[in-house]
């Protein structure tokens, strides 16, 4: 019996719990997020929950190589077999993209020519299986690390959000920007059951930089109201019955007003449009532009999610406003980060996480002249502790399925073990479980840890 089978066996005697949340104790995700999002603190909510925080964990050595994250979601999922596991398809796969062996690694050269210069920093997992195959649940799965359809799956928070409550003790007084950026990302996964502090905050770069940071009467009057605000409305707090929401929704007011008025905000995010040329004058280049400049500001952000989607092609995949164009927005945007963070000292402590929810069909494409959903897919790492200018595994002739799993655990590498390589890169120990959720069951970091089924990819950081 292999390993994969073992891990099979395994999880069929210990099955992830699958109910779902109709099935539980009368919670919807709606109303506690409503809840939540009134400022209304976990340990508060229900009576279910304990007074204090307990998280256990098992005793691991993490790898600790990483400060930061920037998390790319490939939205739509892109062909692995057309791009990070290229297999060349005769009379299939069309000569402009121009195979070529780089390191031993067979690379698209003509889709992503600034990428196939920087091979010896990119790490890429061709072992990687998805296991599921609708967008929805798999992007879902994809940031939290687990499936969304079971028990505390619907209030599962993003894998971000756990950093950011995991580094909020890092935090300095005068660090001002949130530590969890989602960047072209409205659709990103929330912080699930944890406080709504811990969310990401959701913006659309722009040339003007972010909204709502001045206000039309002048920083003078501005502050004046401020501080009659506060004059009138501090002494209600004291003693004050609901003051726990009350002082939430302040910490919210004051994060905000740190964020107004403050020429680091405006560096960070705001650019011009000589800066996004450099990154492809497009959405994902200026979300890699802003990540970029986010972390050197140094202003408390730890962990950024970039969303690029259009990459379903079921028709037309080779069409030159599909598979070329998205690869060409990758290639410079992408290229550009990794070249910007390394020229600035930063990609050494900054980890590059890139994956879609899963695969395409191989071989020959369909009569529709595209790809439809697979299992098998890649995912990218750069930066962060990784040594690059190689593959964890390998798939057969035509990227069906992995023929070496390239690391320990000899099975497919899932999400989760992506999600728990993520919290180890960055001294999370990825085997935490907290016992502050609202069913009381224990929330686990990365899923059954107590049982060692998921486990960070150490050979991603090994020579």
């Amino acid at each position: 019996m292999n390993e994969q089978e073992k891990f099979e066996k395994l999880l069929r005697k210990y099955p992830h719990p699958v109910k779902t949340f109709s099935e539980k104790p009368h919670l919807t995700r709606r109303s506690f997020l409503n809840l939540a999002g009134a400022g209304v603190t976990a340990s508060w909510l229900g009576s279910g929950l304990p007074a204090t925080t307990v998280v256990k964990s098992t005793p691991v050595t993490t790898l600790d190589t990483a400060r930061n994250v920037i998390f790319i979601l490939l939205a739509g999922a892109p062909s692995h077999t057309d791009t990070f596991d290229l297999k060349v398809v005769n009379g299939t796969t069309p000569a402009t993209f121009d195979p070529t062996l780089i390191n031993g690694l067979m690379f698209p050269t003509g889709l992503m020519p600034k990428l196939a210069a920087l091979m010896s920093d990119i790490a890429i997992v061709r072992s990687m299986r998805a296991p599921a195959l609708v967008h929805s649940l798999s992007q879902t799965w994809t940031q939290i690390g687990r499936n969304p359809a079971g028990v505390l799956g619907n209030v599962s928070p993003n894998i971000g959000s756990v950093v950011a409550i995991e580094k909020a003790a890092e935090r300095l007084p005068s660090q001002i920007f949130p530590t969890f950026l989602a960047l072209n990302s409205g659709g990103a996964v929330g912080p699930g059951y944890l406080p709504s502090s811990y969310a990401p905050f959701k913006i659309n770069p722009a040339t003007g930089g972010l909204r709502n940071t001045s206000n039309a009467d002048g920083e003078a009057r501005f502050n004046q109201r401020w501080d009659l605000l506060h004059h009138l409305d501090d002494p209600l707090r004291v003693d004050a019955p609901d003051g726990s929401a009350m002082n939430d929704y302040d910490g919210f007011y004051s994060a905000a007003r740190g964020m107004m008025y403050n020429p680091l905000v405006t560096k960070a995010f705001s650019f011009t449009a000589a800066d996004s040329a450099m990154y492809g004058s497009t959405g994902f280049g200026n979300a890699c532009l802003i990540a970029k400049q986010t972390l050197a500001a140094n202003q408390g952000t730890r962990y950024i999610e970039i969303t690029l989607g259009g990459w379903d092609m079921h028709t037309n995949i080779y069409a030159a406003n599909q598979l070329p164009a998205m690869t060409r927005t990758l290639d410079n945007g992408l290229s550009q980060l990794i070249t910007q963070l390394k020229d600035q000292g930063l990609l050494d402590e900054t980890m590059i996480v890139m994956a879609g929810e899963f695969g395409r069909t191989v071989g020959k494409i369909t009569s529709g002249l595209g790809r439809d959903h697979y299992p098998q897919q890649f995912a990218v790492f750069a930066g962060g502790g990784v040594k690059g200018g190689r593959a964890i595994g390998s798939t057969d002739a035509t990227g069906a399925s992995t023929v070496d799993s390239g690391w320990s655990r000899n099975r497919d590498i899932k999400p989760e073990d992506i999600e728990a390589t993520i919290y180890s890169a960055m001294g999370i120990n990825w085997t935490n479980v907290r016992y502050d959720d609202p069913l009381g069951r224990g929330f686990y970091y990365v899923p059954s840890s107590d049982l060692d089924l998921y486990g960070p990819v150490q050979e991603l950081f090994q020579v």
